[in-house]
């Protein structure tokens, strides 16, 4: 009996094991690189780059409101650092004086969707119609083709990578993120983005993040004294001749991954 009771142990231990890897597998879809070893053949979007510069991009997700947002471009601008805006077409929508308001500082402006639906949940046809009407909704006041495209909740499936790929966009995640949307202080988000920055890194803040405008001065200029260089993701990433590795990590051809 004591040896039954020993293998049943060994048996479940195994079990809960299993499921909590399980557990983690789906939820990296929602999650930065180091939850992405899972994937096995699995369709990426680009949540690095694998770069020997130091250059790095920090993005901003645009869907709620805009009381922060003024702070932000101000501290950007006191930095002269341009960034990656992702806008939700809503949002856009709502609030086109700030849509120029980024474009004329400089910034880049990306899709976040029309509705910041689940997108794995959605038919190709319905993916399509996201992209196009969110894209030409940001190109409308900006006058530039939109390019980038990020996923609500970070949420996506091989047919939403190959669906925004055939269209023109590049989706884009993030192997940084700032937490800022849980209102941490100002000093938690910018020891979480200091610590996990490389070079090629994408960082995730939001445009209404309660300390994030705060944050900013700190996390810039700590970044800058240890060598890196701020870009948008359009000036990150390669357009062309790269592979994504099981991480997410964007590599030219020819070149060796250091994940």
């Amino acid at each position: 009996m004591r040896f039954i009771t020993v293998r049943a142990k060994t048996l479940l231990a195994a079990l809960a094991f299993f499921f909590l890897l399980t557990a983690g597998a789906f939820a990296a879809g929602a999650t930065g690189a180091e939850e992405v070893y899972w994937s096995g053949n699995r369709e990426l979007p680009i949540y690095s780059v694998e770069r020997d510069d130091n250059r790095i991009a920090i993005s901003f997700d645009c869907a709620w409101g805009v009381e922060h947002t003024d702070a932000i471009l101000s501290a950007l601008s006191a930095a002269k650092v341009r960034a990656t805006f992702f806008t939700v077409q809503f949002w856009a929508e709502k609030y086109p004086e700030y849509l120029a308001k980024i474009d004329k500082a400089g910034h880049e402006i990306g899709t976040h969707s029309a509705t910041h639906s689940y997108m794995s949940r959605l038919s190709e046809t319905e993916i399509a119609n996201e992209l196009r009407t969110s894209g030409e909704a940001i190109s409308e006041v900006t006058g530039k083709p939109v390019e980038l495209f990020r996923p609500p909740y970070g949420d996506y499936d091989d047919l939403l990578i190959r669906t925004s790929n055939s269209l023109g966009f590049y989706p884009i995640q993030w192997d940084v993120d700032s937490l800022d949307w849980k209102d941490l202080n100002a000093a938690d988000i910018a020891s979480r983005v200091v610590e996990r920055v490389r070079s090629g890194s994408i960082i995730l803040c939001h445009n209404n993040g309660l300390h994030t405008a705060e944050a900013l001065p700190v996390i810039i200029d700590t970044l800058r004294a240890k060598g890196f260089t701020f870009v948008p993701i359009g000036e990150l990433i390669y357009r062309e001749n790269y592979t994504i590795d099981h991480t997410g990590r964007q590599i030219p051809n020819g070149a060796a991954s250091d994940t």
